[in-house]
C-alpha cells in the first residue's frame, strides 16, 4: 500500500511544520482507511459505522468531533478563532453491486462506493489529522471545520441536515472536492461560476376517456397526447429560456396501456430537468407547468403536473475559486491545475453555497494505463489511490490559504 502514496510533487511548495514527512508516514494508514470504507459501504441516511470510524480517528488525534443528531455524520472544529473555513466530504455509497476483483471489494450486497465518497471521506480525514498537528503547535491561523455529511446521493439529502445542526455557523467560506475518474491522477480541475446543474424531477400524468383504436375520435387518445408532451414540451422549453442558462430536459420513463388495439384511460411520463443558471432554475417549474397544459389542452384530456425540486446548481464563487486554484498550484505544482468541465449532474454541495461563498474542485483519480475508462456511478468504478495523497495536500494548502486570505 505504500506504493499508493505519492511522493511530494516536483515544484510543489512544502507544507508547514514538516507535514510532508508526517503525511508520508501516514500514507499506508490512510489508504487502509479508504479500503475499509470501500469494503463496508453504507447507503444514504445509514452511514452510522462510517461516521463512527471518522469520529474515532479524530478523537485519537485529540480533537472533539460532534455527531449529527441522527448519528450518521460528523462535525469537528480544529483550532481557535472567529475566522472559520469549512471543508466538506460526503459519506454515503450507491445501491449498485461491486463487480471489481480486488481485496477491498464491497462486502455488502448491491451496495458500493461507485462515486468516490470513500476517497472524499479519507481525504478530509487526512486533512483534519494534518491540521490538528499544526494546531497542536499553535501554527494554524484560525479555525477549520470538517463536515462529514450523510446522504449526498439521495433526496432529501444530508446537506440541509448539516446546516440545521450548525455546520455553517460563523463559516466564511466552504470548500470540497469530488473524484474525477476521467481526469488523470495528480491533476485537479477548478472552475469559477456554474459547476454542476440543478437536478429536478417532473411527472406528467394524463387521464381521459379511453376506447377502441378504431374510433379515436370518441376518446382522448392519451398515447397521442403523451407523445405530444414528450416531443413538444422540451422543444418549447428550449425556446422559452435563454440558451445560456444551460437547461436540459430529458424523459426517462413512459407508461400507458397494454393492448395494441385499445386506447388507455391513463398515461404517465417522468423525466429530469437540469439547469445551470440559478435564476432560470427558479423560473422553470411554473414555465414547464404552463407548457404542459398548453400542449395537452387541444386533446381533451386532463393533465396533472408534479414538479419535484432536487438540488440547486453549484455555482462556484470567483474569489474562493481563485484561492483554491492558487492553493492547488502550491500543493501539486501550477502545471497540475487545469480547467474543470461543467457537469449536468447534481450535487447537494449547492445547499451550502446558497448560504456562504465557496467552491468545489475535481480531484483526478484516473488510473494510468488502464484499459477500462471508469466513470462515476458504474459498478466497476475504482480509483488510483495516489489521489488520496494529492487530495490531502490540496485541501491542507486550501485551508491555510483561505484562513490567510483577507476576504475570507
Amino acid at each position: 500500500m505504500t506504493s499508493s502514496w505519492p511522493e511530494t510533487p516536483v515544484g510543489a511548495d512544502p507544507l508547514p511544520g514538516q507535514l510532508d514527512r508526517w503525511l508520508a508516514s501516514r500514507g499506508a494508514e490512510l489508504v487502509a482507511v479508504r479500503r475499509h470504507i470501500h469494503a463496508h459501504p453504507e447507503l444514504s441516511h445509514q452511514e452510522f459505522e462510517t461516521a463512527a470510524l471518522v469520529a474515532r480517528e479524530l478523537k485519537l488525534a485529540g480533537l472533539s468531533p460532534k455527531m449529527l443528531p441522527k448519528g450518521n455524520g460528523v462535525i469537528c472544529d480544529i483550532g481557535v478563532g472567529d475566522h472559520v473555513i469549512a471543508l466538506r466530504a460526503d459519506l454515503d455509497a450507491l445501491p449498485l453491486p461491486d463487480t471489481k476483483d480486488v481485496p477491498y471489494r464491497s462486502t455488502v450486497e448491491n451496495v458500493t462506493h461507485a462515486c468516490g465518497h470513500d476517497v472524499h471521506t479519507t481525504v478530509l480525514l487526512g486533512t483534519g489529522l494534518a491540521l490538528a498537528k499544526l494546531a497542536e503547535r499553535n501554527e494554524l491561523p484560525g479555525r477549520v471545520r470538517l463536515l462529514f455529511q450523510p446522504a449526498e446521493e439521495n433526496m432529501p439529502s444530508g446537506a440541509p441536515e448539516v446546516i440545521a445542526a450548525g455546520g455553517l455557523r460563523d463559516v466564511a467560506a466552504i470548500y470540497a472536492l469530488h473524484c474525477a475518474p476521467l481526469l488523470p491522477v495528480g491533476l485537479v480541475g477548478v472552475r469559477s461560476g456554474p459547476f454542476t446543474a440543478a437536478a429536478d424531477k417532473i411527472e406528467v400524468r394524463i387521464t381521459g376517456r379511453g376506447g377502441h383504436t378504431a374510433r379515436p375520435h370518441l376518446t382522448s387518445d392519451l398515447v397521442h397526447a403523451l407523445g405530444r408532451v414528450i416531443v413538444d414540451v422540451p422543444s418549447l422549453l428550449d425556446r422559452r429560456v435563454d440558451a445560456r442558462a444551460g437547461v436540459s430536459m430529458v424523459w426517462g420513463a413512459v407508461h400507458s396501456g397494454d393492448a395494441a388495439n385499445t386506447i388507455p384511460g391513463e398515461g404517465v411520463v417522468r423525466g429530469t430537468v437540469r439547469v445551470l443558471n440559478r435564476d432560470a432554475w427558479r423560473e422553470v417549474p411554473n414555465l414547464l407547468t404552463e407548457l404542459v397544459h398548453s400542449v395537452v389542452a387541444g386533446t381533451g384530456a386532463e393533465v396533472e403536473v408534479k414538479y419535484t425540486r432536487g438540488v440547486p446548481p453549484v455555482v462556484n464563487d470567483r474569489l474562493a475559486t481563485a484561492i483554491v486554484a492558487g492553493a492547488a498550484g502550491a500543493a501539486l505544482g501550477p502545471e497540475r491545475v487545469v480547467e474543470a468541465e461543467i457537469s449536468m449532474g447534481g450535487e447537494d454541495f449547492s445547499f451550502y453555497l446558497e448560504q456562504v461563498p465557496g467552491t468545489m474542485i475535481r480531484l483526478g483519480c484516473g488510473i494510468p494505463g488502464s484499459d477500462q475508462k471508469f466513470d462515476i456511478h458504474q459498478s466497476a468504478f475504482d480509483v488510483d489511490e495516489r489521489s488520496i495523497g494529492y487530495g490531502v495536500r490540496v485541501m491542507v494548502h486550501t485551508a491555510l490559504a483561505a484562513l490567510s486570505a483577507g476576504a475570507f
